[in-house]
């Protein structure tokens, strides 16, 4: 099972869009600056997860919200009622 998700900085309240098998690892990572083209924007707030059953969903998945990122589908995307899954 993979996961979609969103992350918000908490230092410049910019967002980040990934996907992963493991979200509690991946956010883990983040907010200990394993991931080198972020590293210095954290620490991360999850703001929005989504499962995806397959890698190739779940890369889709993130292309598609990437493409919504500063439009009002993007706004819309965070604004869902109890939006982590």
């Amino acid at each position: 099972m993979y996961c979609v998700y969103v992350l918000r900085s908490l230092k410049d309240t910019r967002y980040y869009i990934g996907y992963t098998n493991n979200l509690k690892r991946r956010l883990q990572d983040h907010n200990r600056g394993k991931s080198k083209s972020i590293k210095h924007r954290g620490p991360f707030e999850l703001v929005y997860s989504e499962k995806a059953a397959t890698k190739q969903e779940a890369i889709f998945r993130e292309r598609q919200i990437k493409s919504y990122k500063g439009g009002e589908a993007f706004k819309k995307l965070l604004l869902k009622i109890d939006p982590i899954v």
